[in-house]
């Protein structure tokens, strides 16, 4: 039960880049590849009526760690009290980025919105990659499973690391450009015209940066924890992920120099799928490292609720997921399509 637990989690943390990853990087593209008002009116009106459905898979995997998993959804919020409020933070900035820029006809309050929603989103992207590489890398937890970790030490990875390395860093950035690039693709999708093919042009542009990054990420991740092969050393099956990543970015490349704008988005759905699975198999069944002593790591076994808990909860789970999947076919079925310039609302 720990394991299917585990699992649902994983994916539940998939779904919320898969969704909200492309509505992120089509924020971070919205100051520098968007051009003029009617250009970035056609980028938001391309995300304007799912992105706030897609930030409810970031809250069910929220919840549904505390659920599951209450001793790492504790450990978490304490350890990392500070990042943990730059994102809500940032949120908050970018929401109200979206939803305010068109309440005074005024650039300058047009233009001081779109700054915020396009760094706020940026940033949000940053940090979430660098999560990702401290949960990777580990995190200096103590017999009693807690732990402190400050915005930044010495910018190496070890024993009194902070959130803040030369590795998690490097995440950030692997995760900016896999999310930009998701982000193009998706309003390639949405759009036409000369913004369609702008984003195009930036698509084929990151795309050697992000073959370059996800390749050079591999040994690094390996040599910061090299026990990350373990499960891939035990089970041959895993090797399958490596080739779906490599998959996945010929597609990129493949279907946006061929105009095929779906299969290049669902190249890139893949290549976020993949790699999230990739990070989740080498983990399990740890959920978060300690870079201190390897028995004080928090695993499924001993940060779980009860079996009565999980063997319940699952049933609930299965009728609230079912809801929120039957909302997200019914609203991107509602708003599919390429968008047009206008002057209506996002």
């Amino acid at each position: 039960m720990e394991t299917l637990w585990f699992v649902l989690v994983a994916l539940m943390l998939a779904a919320y880049a898969l969704f909200d990853g492309f509505d992120l990087g089509a924020g971070a593209l919205h100051l520098f590849v968007a051009r003029g008002e009617e250009e970035r009116r056609m980028l938001l009106q391309s995300i304007g009526p799912v992105w706030d459905g897609n930030e409810v898979w970031l809250l069910a995997a929220g919840g549904t760690l505390f659920y599951a998993f209450p001793l790492l959804y504790a450990s978490s919020f304490s350890g990392f009290y500070l990042p943990l409020h730059m994102v809500v933070w940032l949120l908050v900035f970018r929401a109200l980025g979206i939803e305010f820029r068109m309440r005074l006809d005024s650039k300058i309050w047009r233009d001081f919105f779109d700054t915020s929603f396009g760094i706020a989103s940026i940033l949000l992207i940053i940090v979430f990659g660098a999560a990702l590489g401290n949960v990777m890398r580990g995190v200096p937890l103590g017999a009693d499973h807690y732990f402190f970790a400050p915005l930044w030490t010495d910018f190496q990875p070890g024993a009194n690391a902070g959130v803040l390395d030369w590795y998690t860093v490097l995440c950030g950035v692997v995760t900016l450009v896999a999310t930009v690039m998701h982000g193009a693709l998706y309003v390639i999708t949405k759009t036409e015209g000369a913004l369609n093919q702008r984003m195009r042009a930036a698509a084929l542009r990151l795309w050697p940066a992000q073959v370059v990054l996800t390749v050079a990420a591999v040994p690094v991740t390996v040599l910061v924890r090299p026990s990350l092969l373990d499960n891939y050393k035990a089970a041959a099956i895993g090797w399958l992920i490596p080739v779906l990543v490599a998959a996945s970015l010929a597609g990129i490349f493949y279907f946006t120099r061929a105009r095929q704008e779906r299969n290049a988005f669902l190249s890139s759905c893949l290549y976020v799928v993949s790699t999230l699975v990739g990070a989740a198999f080498a983990l399990y069944p740890t959920l978060l490292p300690s870079t201190l002593d390897p028995d004080s790591a928090i695993t499924i076994r001993n940060a779980a609720a009860g079996a009565h808990s999980l063997s319940a909860g699952l049933a609930w789970w299965g009728v609230g997921m079912a809801i929120a999947c039957a909302y997200v076919i019914v609203i991107y079925t509602m708003f599919k399509g390429k968008v047009r310039a206008g002057y209506g609302e996002h």
